[in-house]
C-alpha cells in the first residue's frame, strides 16, 4: 500500500505552484518588452515541452503513437496554449501583470459556464451560481471602468485576456479525453504541437534573428518556461494525484493576490480602487465555487 501523503507537504506546493503561476505574468510583462508575443509563447511552449519530455522518458514513459491522440494533443494545444498564452502576452504590452492575473484567474467561473451549458457532467448548486454572478460582477467593474472611458487599445487588451481565459475553460473539459493517460503526457504533447505551430509563425512575422533580446526578456522567457510551465505543470500533476483535482483549483484564488504582489513589487504596478474591487468579487467569486467543492470530495 502507498505512503500516504504528508498533508503539509502538499499544501506548501499548492502555495508554490500560486506562486509558480502568478509569477508568469510579471515573467509575461518583461518578456514582451523586447521579444514579440507570438516569439515570445514560442520559446516558452519549446523549452517547456523539451523540459517534460525529458521528464518523462526519466520516468519510464512514451508518448503515443497514434494519429488520432495527435490530433487531440494539437487541438488541445491550440486551447491550451497556441490562442491562450499569445492573447495574454499580446494584451500584456498595454496592461499590467496584475490585471492580467485577476482576470484570468476567473477560469474556473468560464469552465462552470461552459459546463453547465455544453457537457453538463457536474451539477449546478447555488453556491456555483454566487459564485459565478460575483467573478462576473468582478469582471464588468474592472473592464466597464475602461469602457466607460472609451473604447481605447487597454480595453481590447483585457477582452484578449477574458478570450484566453474562455479558451482555458474549453481546454479543461476538453482536457476530460485524456483520462486514459498519464497527465504529463497531454501536456508534453500539447506543448510540443505548441511549439510546431507557434515556431512558423515566429519565423514568418517576427523573423527572430532579426530581433535584439534584451537580457532581462531573455531570463523572463527562461523563468516563464522553467518555472512557470515545466516545473508548474510537474508540480500540478502530483497535487492532482494527492489533492485531487477541485482541491488543486483551489491555487486559482490563491495566485490573485499572489500575481498582484509579485507586480507591485518587482514592477512597481499599482491596482485603481476600481480594480481592487473587482478583485474582492473575482477572489469571492471562485473562492465559493472551489472550497464547498473541495470540502465534499474529502468527506466522500
Amino acid at each position: 500500500m502507498p505512503a500516504k501523503p504528508d498533508m503539509t507537504t502538499e499544501l506548501a506546493l499548492l502555495g508554490v505552484l500560486a506562486v509558480l503561476w502568478g509569477a508568469s505574468y510579471s515573467f509575461i510583462k518583461v518578456g514582451v518588452e523586447t521579444i514579440p508575443p507570438v516569439t515570445l509563447i514560442a520559446g516558452r511552449t519549446l523549452i517547456a515541452g523539451g523540459i517534460l519530455l525529458a521528464l518523462i522518458r526519466w520516468r519510464g514513459l512514451a508518448l503515443p503513437r497514434d494519429a488520432v491522440t495527435w490530433r487531440r494533443f494539437m487541438f488541445q494545444a491550440c486551447l491550451n496554449s497556441v490562442v491562450p498564452f499569445t492573447l495574454i502576452a499580446d494584451a500584456e504590452r498595454s496592461i499590467d501583470a496584475g490585471l492580467a492575473t485577476i482576470l484570468n484567474a476567473t477560469s474556473p467561473i468560464f469552465t462552470f459556464l461552459l459546463t453547465a451549458l455544453i457537457t453538463r457532467h457536474e451539477p449546478v448548486t447555488l453556491r456555483k451560481l454566487v459564485g459565478v454572478g460575483a467573478g462576473i460582477a468582478g469582471i464588468c467593474l474592472i473592464v466597464g471602468a475602461q469602457a466607460l472611458g472609451g473604447l481605447g487599445h487597454q480595453l481590447w487588451a483585457q477582452l484578449a485576456v477574458i478570450a484566453a481565459t474562455v479558451s482555458y475553460a474549453g481546454a479543461a473539459i476538453f482536457g476530460r479525453n485524456f483520462r486514459g493517460l498519464d497527465p504529463m503526457l497531454p501536456a508534453a504533447g500539447s506543448m510540443i504541437c505548441g511549439a510546431a505551430i507557434l515556431i512558423p509563425l515566429s519565423l514568418v512575422f517576427d523573423r527572430p534573428w532579426t530581433l535584439s533580446p534584451s537580457t532581462a526578456s531573455i531570463l523572463a522567457l527562461l523563468g516563464l518556461s522553467v518555472f512557470s510551465t515545466a516545473l508548474a505543470f510537474s508540480i500540478f500533476f502530483r497535487l492532482i494525484h494527492t489533492l485531487g483535482s477541485v482541491g488543486t483549483t483551489s491555487q486559482a484564488y490563491l495566485r490573485v493576490p499572489i500575481g498582484v504582489g509579485i507586480g507591485a513589487l518587482f514592477l512597481g504596478e499599482s491596482l485603481g480602487s476600481t480594480a481592487w474591487l473587482g478583485m474582492g468579487f473575482v477572489v469571492a467569486g471562485v473562492a465559493a465555487m472551489t472550497i464547498p467543492a473541495r470540502k465534499a470530495a474529502l468527506a466522500g
